[in-house]
């Protein structure tokens, strides 16, 4: 099963230093995971992060990056 096909809505998604980087709305196109504006990391704005950012997935989606650096270079 392909990555993206595991990422659901309002999976937890966390920064390779286990920190909370925000919340999945849902994929947007083939290649993008866009994050919730609800959530308090979001600061009120949708913002997307690339699939390929993606290391695993278990309950929650943990990247490669960590969350500082996710935050910093999210669209």
């Amino acid at each position: 099963m392909a990555v993206k096909d595991k990422i659901v809505e309002h999976m937890e998604v966390l920064g390779s230093d286990g920190k909370h980087v925000g919340t999945v709305d849902h994929l947007e196109g083939v290649n993008q995971i866009k994050l919730t504006k609800s959530d308090p990391a979001s600061k009120g704005t949708h913002h997307f992060i690339p699939v390929d950012w993606v290391d695993h997935i278990d309950e929650k989606v943990h990247l490669t990056k960590t969350s500082s650096e996710a935050m910093q270079e999210w669209v």
